[in-house]
């Protein structure tokens, strides 16, 4: 019965012209029953005649029908009824009331008293209300009846595939094998091909948030689902806004490494996330020829554990490697990225290793056992007003572990080494930007030095810089996640405040290609497209967690922090930057320094911040980095 029901799908919608039958029907019932029921009150008064009677259910039958068309009440989903619809279902019985009421007064065929009269159509409007409100109620419990039993037996969250491209029209053919997931059929945005079929599926063509609501209703659908992320990019001030106001999960589809043996693993369709929106198209690379750079050598990824070392950790053991030595110094982050890269590549060999990049004897031991051909260098403070607060821990790390890795690189006749820096580093305004401009400085100038003949050694270093990146441990994303979550407020320094985003697989495989690619000794930048205010990355996070703007969750104006800039550099632009083969990927144009010269400033700087003598520390920065002005910060009396 049950699979009768679903297949006629009663679980999900009744037709409206089945409704429209049904109010007729329960209209005219009603008018049988308070004429039956005055001629019991009042028998003695109750001789209805034949045309007396087919005036009451003409009229009743023509004056109803006319309202439940005008009305639109057979067009309300019953599930979802509310005031209003119960307020039009008595209208329209008012409505029939009164034009039975003008026939029978107009043309009377018994003699009956006004009081007798008038109290039948009383009855009679009562009872239809009555009747037309029993009715939804008892379609309401038993669709819910309905639609227990089918789930409990589909167990299967419905959803509609966004688009008919191929990628969208395979996915459904790997979700079919799914024990999770009913696709429902395709969704367009467009007034075309309206009966259009494919693979099974009905293709649904949507043009208004009106239709979109009847389509999810009717289909009783749970999530919309993506197949591309320029699609949702497309749809995030249209479709996404519906889905939102609706409750509806919106989703992204897995990538091909998430589908095993034409089966989606659990947990890879998965919510669209901010970062999805704000990206950009995806940037294409040259995989064969990075896959080549990389097969069969022994990469070190310093920083493994963090959010760009890990995601370069991730794409690496696609590539062929013969071995990932993973170094970080931080246990938890580690031991819990161990475990996911157990799961997840069990044929990739891999080493983790806890160690501290100013540490020059562990450093030695990693490369001394492993003798890495490719070093990527993720290791870094980062966080701004931290460092600011912190300066000489970011001296530390960020300039003299740079110069730890290099020099080690240089010792053990590594043939690449990456170093990740940042747009901070680009006129910078705070320590941590400086920090990353000396340690761009130093490798950079050591580079020049192998190259020019003046140091022996056989390593290329290449340097990539890039902007904010989109969820990143620490980073503005998850910390307005959290503040949703507690129910706000989300806080945001300044209304103004604007940054350039990528996404982590985006900086990852500019790093990837930029280290295929670079001859060495070049300092990569990105086009990070356009920047986007951090307000109205708030607000939209507040949208798509289902919220609405100051209502449920409100933004809170902070000041801008010790360090912080309102804007930041642009990256990428011809009058600082050189064009490569990859048309979004540009070389730097920067001061080269002496290497004897580097090397001097490097050590002097580890000095004085090893005594934690911060003031002469951050006139020597600023000495060596002239352009590097402090903003907001203690620091701007050095630059007088």
């Amino acid at each position: 019965m049950n699979k009768l029901l679903e297949r006629l799908h009663f679980d999900k919608y009744v037709n409206v012209y089945v409704i429209f039958a049904l109010d007729m029907a329960v209209s005219v019932i009603c008018s049988m029953l308070a004429l039956m029921g005055l001629s019991l009150l009042f028998p003695s008064s109750s001789d209805y005649t034949l045309p007396f009677l087919a005036e009451w259910f003409i009229a009743g039958i023509v004056g109803i029908g006319v309202l439940f068309y005008t009305q639109k009440t057979y067009y309300a989903v019953i599930r979802h009824s509310n005031l209003r619809e119960i307020a039009n279902l008595t209208i329209s019985a008012v409505g029939k009331m009164i034009l039975i009421a003008f026939v029978v007064f107009a043309f009377p065929q018994v003699d009956f008293s006004p009081s007798h009269i008038w109290g039948m159509l009383v009855l009679d409007c009562l009872l239809t209300v009555l009747g037309l409100v029993l009715m939804r109620v008892c379609m309401i419990l038993a669709y819910d009846m309905i639609q227990i039993k089918v789930r409990k037996r589909r167990k299967r969250e419905a959803v509609l595939i966004y688009g008919t491209d191929n990628k969208a029209i395979s996915f459904v053919r790997t979700m079919e094998l799914s024990n999770k997931y009913n696709v429902a059929g395709f969704l367009v945005y467009g007034d075309t091909d309206k009966n259009h079929v494919i693979h099974g599926k009905h293709v649904f063509h949507v043009d208004s948030e009106r239709d979109f609501v009847n389509l999810v209703q009717q289909q009783c659908i749970d999530s919309l689902i993506f197949a591309h992320r320029h699609d949702a990019r497309n749809e995030e001030n249209r479709l996404i806004r519906f889905c939102n106001a609706e409750k509806i999960k919106v989703c992204y589809s897995p990538s091909v490494e998430e589908v095993i043996d034409g089966k989606v693993k659990q947990g890879a369709v998965r919510e669209i996330k901010i970062e999805d929106l704000l990206g950009r198209p995806e940037i294409e690379i040259s995989l064969d020829e990075i896959k080549a750079n990389f097969k069969g050598k022994t990469v070190l990824v310093t920083g493994s554990a963090g959010s760009i070392g890990s995601e370069l950790c991730r794409q690496l053991a696609t590539f062929g490697v013969k071995e990932l030595v993973l170094f970080d110094n931080a246990e938890t982050p580690m031991h819990n990225f161990r475990l996911e890269f157990e799961e997840r590549f069990p044929d990739v060999p891999f080493t983790p290793v806890i160690g501290d990049v100013r540490i020059p004897a562990r450093l030695d031991y990693v490369f001394r056992k492993f003798h890495p051909q490719v070093v990527f260098h993720a290791a870094a403070y980062k966080h701004v007003p931290l460092m600011e607060e912190n300066p000489c821990e970011a001296v530390l790390v960020n300039v003299a572990g740079s110069r730890n890795v290099a020099d080690k690189c240089i010792e053990y006749g590594v043939e690449k080494m990456v170093m990740i820096s940042t747009d901070k580093a680009v006129n910078p305004t705070n320590i941590m930007g400086c920090t990353k401009r000396l340690a761009e400085i130093y490798v950079q100038s050591l580079g020049l030095a192998i190259e020019q003949g003046k140091m022996e050694g056989k390593t290329k270093f290449v340097t990539t810089r890039f902007g904010n990146v989109l969820g990143s441990n620490g980073s503005v994303i998850p910390r307005f996640r959290e503040q949703i979550a507690k129910g706000g407020p989300v806080t945001v320094t300044h209304p103004e405040i604007t940054r350039f985003f990528m996404t982590i697989p985006e900086a990852c495989r500019l790093v990837m290609e930029a280290a295929t690619m670079s001859t060495g000794n070049q300092i990569v930048v990105f086009d990070m497209g356009e920047s986007v205010k951090i307000s109205h990355l708030a607000k939209r996070m507040i949208e798509l967690a289902g919220f609405e703007l100051y209502k449920d969750i409100k933004i809170e104006y902070t000041g801008l922090r010790p360090g912080e800039k309102l804007y930041e550099e642009v990256l990428s632009t011809k009058e600082n930057t050189l064009p490569t083969k990859h048309d979004r990927i540009r070389v730097a144009k920067v001061r080269e320094y002496d290497y004897q010269d580097a090397l001097k400033a490097s050590k002097e700087l580890e000095k004085l911040s090893r005594e934690v003598n911060i003031p002469e520390m951050v006139k020597l920065m600023k000495k060596i980095v002239p352009e590097f002005k402090s903003k907001n910060s203690e620091f701007e009396k050095y630059d007088k």
